[in-house]
């Protein structure tokens, strides 16, 4: 492990290598289907494994200016190859490149942030305050996943453990200075408890309508409606005065597969076949 900080001969040639495979790893993840809403989606649009390319180009390199170049250089190819070969397979196409405005910006960034980075190998106390942005950050993004999980468990427990790790590794091995390794310990330690307690007592609701009253679905508030399951939350039949219409609202609580019932006052039913995902679903009338 230590050798991933400050160990490794990370030539121009090997950053240029590690920027393109980066790039198109990155673009995979969001391109194939089978990683949608997985841990390993997640690289493309949080910044917890970047923050961990980012500290291990500056403490692989051999000055400020080195370690500024080298992330400025590292973000400059990796961000374009993302959206590039994403292009043929999104309805955005080539105006998918807007986004990427964002990144170039923080890749602009990336110059000062890899400079002043490198300072953190001076073991000083205030080296640890340059790590400590990364740190909140981190810690940040695993609240973001751990509510995550909570909906969609067993999903994105591996990047919940990634962030964990990331959060107590940083201090130990970046850091010589026993003092201050112990010290970015303890904060991690706190960060991980005040945040896994947060995320357990705050579990993610996803709230929506699901279904209209039309020429397709009737319904008014006669009508009983619930789910096989429970355990994937309610949905109650609603009356909206700004479209004044009926709605069936859910309020999911879990991912996964159930079956809605509707059903008139004399007891005859509707079955639907309901696939629960984080912020999308998809509803089917059984035959």
């Amino acid at each position: 492990m230590k050798k991933l900080f400050g160990g490794v001969d990370l030539t121009w040639k090997k950053l240029i290598i590690f920027a393109i495979v980066a790039g198109i790893y990155t673009a995979l993840m969001a391109i194939v289907p089978i990683f949608r809403y997985s841990s390993f989606e997640t690289i493309v649009s949080t910044f917890e494994v970047w923050i961990f390319f980012g500290i291990f180009i500056i403490m692989n390199s051999k000055s400020n200016k080195d370690s500024a170049l080298k992330c400025f250089v590292f973000f400059l190819i990796s961000q374009p190859i993302i959206y590039l070969l994403q292009v043929p397979f999104s309805w955005q196409h080539w105006n998918l490149f807007s986004y990427y405005k964002y990144w170039f910006i923080w890749t602009i960034f990336c110059l000062p942030m890899g400079y002043i980075g490198y300072y953190m190998k001076r073991n000083k106390w205030w080296s640890y305050l340059i790590l400590f942005p990364m740190i909140v950050l981190t810690a940040y993004e695993y609240m973001t996943y751990l509510i995550y999980f909570t909906f969609s468990y067993p999903k994105y427990i591996l990047i919940c453990l990634f962030c964990i790790g990331a959060l107590i590794v940083y201090p130990l091995y970046i850091f010589e200075n026993k003092k201050i390794k112990l010290c970015g310990v303890v904060i991690s330690s706190l960060l991980i408890i005040i945040v896994s307690i947060f995320g357990f007592m705050n579990p993610m609701h996803y709230k929506t309508q699901i279904m209209s009253n039309g020429k397709k679905h009737k319904f008014d508030d006669t009508y009983k409606v619930y789910l096989e399951n429970d355990k994937y939350g309610k949905v109650e039949i609603i009356y909206l005065k700004n479209i004044e219409n009926y709605m069936v609202q859910a309020e999911f609580v879990k991912e996964g597969k159930t079956k809605m019932t509707l059903e008139d006052v004399n007891g005859n039913k509707k079955i639907y076949s309901l696939d629960i995902k984080r912020d999308t679903y998809k509803i089917d009338e059984e035959l």
